[in-house]
């Protein structure tokens, strides 16, 4: 008897035990901003009380999405055109609301905006565009023979390479898919005349590269936000919403700079600091938006 009395007690200690809290997973794309943004909600996180840990380098769009939705992550940084693009499907810009709306139907929330664009663009040496008189991506179309290389999500994705050429007429004899850390310096070297890119790049400067217009206006808003899990307790939120509106595009370049230049894992970037801390990002992060 006393053995069964004991085997109770410990079944009803078991039972009523209060299960361990899960830490809050934040996720990251694989390229450098993805990282930088991630670990600043982790810092925020764990400045407020909370267990949280960071996911680096998952992948792309679909497969943070998937994470997401399924319970493997809990929020990860995202883009507003991404999200209505590739997620939505929406194939146009959408309000906070609807997109809101949207993403509510999957669980899933979106924060304000984190304070800067992020838009994609299609890329050249300063030198070369201006030595063929190219300001604009419409100038393309008089220069099939340049020598393109393209990341191979932009290449696929519904807001990229194969629509931006059909909105644009472009037809360039020479379009190549590649990892986009390889593509800066293919392009310092010559071998490239064009890539993709972003324009919070720290590299737009530091290789004097220039930006070509998206004049007819092909490519939609980017706005930085957090998706995140509906279910989320509301400490949590408050954490992710306490990023709203606290980095500049400025800024956002400065962190990026400091993180490529930053070998290994340092401490997380702090986006109030006025001068730019080695984040734990190292430089090999490169990827998509």
């Amino acid at each position: 008897m006393r053995a069964v009395g004991t085997a109770m007690l410990l079944l009803l200690a078991v039972v009523g035990a209060a299960p361990a809290s899960e830490p809050l997973l934040i996720g990251s794309k694989a390229f450098t901003e993805s990282y930088v943004l991630a670990e600043i909600a982790l810092r925020r996180a764990r400045e407020a009380g909370l267990d949280a840990e960071h996911r680096p380098g998952m992948g792309g769009t679909i497969v943070l999405w998937q994470a997401l939705t399924s319970g493997g992550i809990d929020a990860y940084p995202d883009y507003t055109g991404t999200i209505a693009e590739q997620i939505l499907g929406a194939g146009e810009d959408l309000s906070r609301e609807r997109m809101r709306a949207a993403l509510a139907a999957d669980g899933i929330g979106v924060s304000e905006s984190l304070g800067f664009e992020n838009t994609y663009a299609l890329v050249m040496s300063r030198a070369r565009a201006e030595s063929l008189g190219i300001d604009a991506v419409s100038d393309l179309v008089a220069h099939p023979e340049l020598r393109v290389g393209l990341t191979h999500e932009f290449i696929e994705r519904r807001d990229g390479w194969r629509p931006l050429a059909a909105h644009y007429g472009l037809e360039m004899d020479d379009v190549r898919g590649l990892e986009h850390a390889l593509a800066y310096p293919a392009l310092e070297r010559g071998e490239l005349d064009l890539i993709d890119a972003y324009s919070t790049d720290a590299k737009l400067a530091e290789l004097d590269l220039v930006a070509l217009e998206d004049d007819r206006g092909f490519f939609p808003g980017y706005e930085a936000v957090f998706l995140y899990r509906l279910e989320l307790e509301p400490a949590v939120l408050r954490a992710l919403d306490s990023l709203a509106g606290t980095i500049d595009e400025r800024r956002m370049i400065e962190l990026n700079s400091a993180a490529e230049k930053t070998p290994g894992h340092a401490s997380a970037p702090d986006p109030k600091e006025t001068t730019a801390p080695p984040p734990p990002a190292p430089g090999m992060y490169a990827g998509e938006v």
